[in-house]
């Protein structure tokens, strides 16, 4: 990657997506190899009322360890972790992971502007946060506070997107520092995590 000298030395990602986001996950973690070392914290949007099987299906698909986020966890290397339906899901000052029940953020609990917003407060200007795919406005607002914050922001380009208004919600609040497609996003992870090594 030509601008690869000018990449921050990262600590953890996060990703937020809803509408279309378990395909643009699957694409984007798929080529991600054992031993990538980078933890990885997702909030995907799903109905609360329905047991997530995020999980499993990823656990087959990926290389990597997958898990369910549980509150009070720590935060292990080269792991993705998913946010339990119905619990927002935050980074604590001790880079382990909390669920809370308060109010839904943009109609959403787990929402991405709280996970987001938890973490760069945490890791400052060694989080990367990653926006995809979406039909309403969460996660701007997080993403907004990761740059305040000094954190690499990333966010899919909405012509790529399978639902573009939560990439483009992002980019009328910010300019973030990555707008690529899926694939991109997905090759500027591995040099991230390169250069974390």
């Amino acid at each position: 990657m030509s601008d690869a000298v000018a990449l921050p030395r990262i600590e953890a990602i996060v990703i937020g997506a809803s509408a279309g986001g378990v395909e643009a996950l699957l694409t984007l973690l798929g080529p991600l190899r054992p031993g990538f070392v980078l933890p990885i914290i997702v909030v995907l949007h799903l109905p609360q009322e329905r047991r997530s099987q995020l999980t499993e299906v990823f656990s087959r698909r990926l290389d990597i360890p997958v898990q369910e986020a549980s509150d009070k966890q720590n935060i292990a290397a080269g792991t993705v972790y998913f946010a339990t339906p119905g619990y927002h899901l935050s980074v604590e000052q001790d880079r382990s992971l909390s669920l809370s029940l308060e109010d839904r953020v943009h109609y959403s609990r787990p929402s991405i502007d709280y996970l987001f917003e938890s973490a760069a407060d945490v890791y400052g200007p060694a989080l990367a946060a990653v926006l995809l795919t979406g039909a309403n406005h969460d996660g701007a607002r997080g993403l907004a506070q990761v740059k305040r914050l000094g954190g690499l922001t990333i966010v899919q380009d909405p012509a790529d997107a399978q639902v573009a208004t939560m990439p483009q919600a992002a980019l009328n609040v910010l300019q973030p520092d990555h707008v690529l497609p899926i694939h991109g996003i997905g090759r500027l992870l591995v040099e991230l995590e390169r250069i974390a090594c």
